[in-house]
């Protein structure tokens, strides 16, 4: 059985940005708050887009919100290089008209 999601509906706020680091090819779906940050483990490969892709649903779904556009910064995208960190900013995106 699936481990819940937390919820995270206090950070579905338009503009708010979002510290998350992402680990792809985990063993299950999941996210983990800690502190500033928000940890999500994602199965998809990351490649083409697909782990943003993944990321950005288990997000919505913890949040409560339809759409979390990307706006991906990165530190450190490869192995031992630490992990990526994404800012993510929920309620903006093509759905509200304006650019991510």
């Amino acid at each position: 059985m699936a481990e819940p999601l937390p919820d995270l509906s206090d950070l579905a706020v338009p503009g708010t940005r979002l510290a998350v680091r992402v680990t792809p090819r985990a063993a299950r779906n999941r996210i983990a708050r800690e502190g500033d940050t928000v940890k999500v483990w994602v199965t998809t490969v990351p490649e083409d887009g697909k782990a943003t892709a993944a990321v950005q649903k288990l997000l919505a779904k913890a949040t409560g919100h339809p759409e979390i556009p990307a706006e991906p910064r990165f530190r450190g995208h490869r192995a031992g290089q630490g992990f990526p960190d994404r800012r993510l900013r929920p309620g903006r995106g093509a759905a509200a008209g304006r650019p991510v």
